[in-house]
């Protein structure tokens, strides 16, 4: 048994050193930076559904024990597994039928004596439920690739081993086996593989009817798997360069319609800018038609007859209401402007203020602001000539209602 370890780990060992060899090397061409340096992930976490797979395959194995002389019987294997990085992944998987041997000894396995080997043939059916952690060799040191020809995956296994008698034999025994393997992918397409699988399990010898002993099961079979789901990883700096690559494009698009809406924006502020000379040339006419309406320039008048216009404030505010402003309104566009093409009518505006709340000096600022303010309103909204104005304050003293003395009073 221990040459058999011995040359089984040293088969292992070679394939080991050529998956690093200048020929596997050779299959890295393509996965290297602009340094000549193998790029390595980080990688983007797979999805639930990516990078499953299923195989089955079929060869030989060989029972091996303390007196025993083994013989090659047939071998079954099925799994199903999932990589969950570039170089790390699980797999469970079924693999049994028979294997024979020969010992010096008869049991219920044979008990027959072959006189030309003077040893007794055994004959038993196995199987072996295990679970398999995948360690990628060739992706852990040369890098990820998709296309590379060659995988190295050594692993090791753990299971339910169960064995039992042929042909009407009684015979089963229940145990756990563990062990190590050896995974050869050879990729043929995107989606399949030819797989070749080393694999040696120890296990208790009772499993084969033997007691304080140790039973190893070196088993060789070659198969087909396929993949299931996405059968690839993305590099993470692969992702974000392509992330880099979009954001590019779209910082590019944008800068293209800002453009597009300044020349726009340029574009209307000029047809504005003709629009506003346009109607400016439009007043200018309206005015020279009116003037040349007024055949005779009539005398300047003080429309003396006309009763005041009165607008009114609330208590300490020089600001009117809304209710006074369309008043105001009224006042400005009805009757001045009426009045103003041909007759140029002289207005006078008088603030007032409550006499009976507050000092004299505080009143009389407030009427003067009160004054002010319908001033403003009249020459810069409505366009009254200041000339036409006169602005006056005063403070009423003792009035009955105070609130009408809360006012700016427009006489003709």
């Amino acid at each position: 048994m221990k040459r058999f370890i011995i040359i089984l780990g040293t088969a292992m060992g070679i394939a080991l050193s050529m998956s690093v060899s200048p020929a596997a090397i050779a299959q890295e061409n393509g996965n290297r930076d602009e340094n000549g340096k193998i790029v390595r992930g980080p990688y983007l976490t797979n999805r639930f559904c990516d990078n499953w797979f299923m195989g089955v395959g079929g060869g030989i194995n060989i029972l091996w024990s303390e007196g025993f002389r083994p013989e090659i019987g047939p071998s079954l294997d099925a799994y199903f597994g999932k990589w969950f990085t570039p170089a790390v992944g699980m797999r469970v998987g079924y693999q049994g039928l028979s294997s024979k041997y020969w010992t010096d000894t008869p049991s219920v396995l044979g008990n027959e004596l072959d006189t030309e080997m003077n040893k007794y043939f055994q004959k038993l059916g196995y199987m072996y439920i295990h679970g398999d952690f995948l360690w990628n060799a060739s992706d852990a040191i040369g890098g990820y690739k998709e296309k590379r020809f060659w995988n190295l995956i050594p692993y090791a296994h753990a299971g339910y081993f169960r064995t039992y008698g042929l042909e009407g034999v009684d015979f089963q025994r229940n145990e756990i086996a563990a062990g190590i393997g050896l995974l050869h992918n050879l990729r043929l397409c995107r989606w399949a593989d030819l797989v070749i699988d080393m694999r040696a399990l120890a296990v208790n010898g009772r499993a084969c009817g033997k007691e304080s002993s140790v039973a190893v099961l070196p088993t060789v079979t070659m198969g087909f798997a396929m993949d299931i789901g996405c059968p690839t990883f993305r590099r993470y700096s692969t992702q974000r360069e392509r992330d880099r690559e979009e954001d590019v494009h779209t910082i590019a698009y944008l800068e293209s319609a800002a453009m597009s809406y300044e020349v726009a924006n340029n574009s209307l502020m000029e047809e504005n800018r003709h629009l506003k000379n346009a109607n400016a040339k439009m007043k200018k006419e309206m005015n020279s038609n009116k003037k040349q309406h007024c055949t005779k320039k009539e005398p300047v008048v003080n429309l003396q007859g006309m009763e005041p216009v009165a607008v009114y404030f609330e208590i300490g505010k020089a600001e009117l209401s809304g209710k006074e402003m369309k008043h105001l309104e009224y006042v400005a566009e009805n009757i001045v402007e009426n009045v103003e093409a041909c007759k140029p009518v002289y207005l006078t505006v008088l603030g007032t203020a409550d006499g009976n709340t507050g000092s004299h000096k505080r009143n009389m600022a407030l009427s003067e602001s009160r004054a002010k303010y319908v001033y403003d309103i009249l020459t810069e909204k409505y366009g009254i000539a200041p000339e036409r104005l006169f602005i006056k304050a005063e403070v009423t003293e003792k009035v009955e209602l105070p609130e009408f003395s809360r006012a700016v009073f427009i006489s003709f």
